[in-house]
């Protein structure tokens, strides 16, 4: 089980994976917006979204869980 965290604090401005979705290394899971820019958080491994952890427009901070991988 992996937790995907975010690095910095943001809004989510569009969340690509869902539960079920299966997954490789480097695949993009969630995007924030912060500061104008768009950050995508992808996921560290290979393997299946588990839960999202956020929905869209949600103020996130740092070091928050986004997505939990199996």
């Amino acid at each position: 089980m992996t937790e995907v965290k975010a690095e910095l604090v943001g809004n989510v401005w569009k969340v690509v994976a869902a539960p079920g979705d299966k997954v490789e290394e480097d695949d993009i899971l969630v995007i924030l917006e912060s500061m104008k820019m768009e950050i995508p958080v992808v996921a560290p491994r290979a393997g299946t979204v588990k839960e999202i952890r956020v929905k869209e427009t949600d103020v996130v901070k740092e070091g928050q869980v986004l997505a939990v991988l199996e």
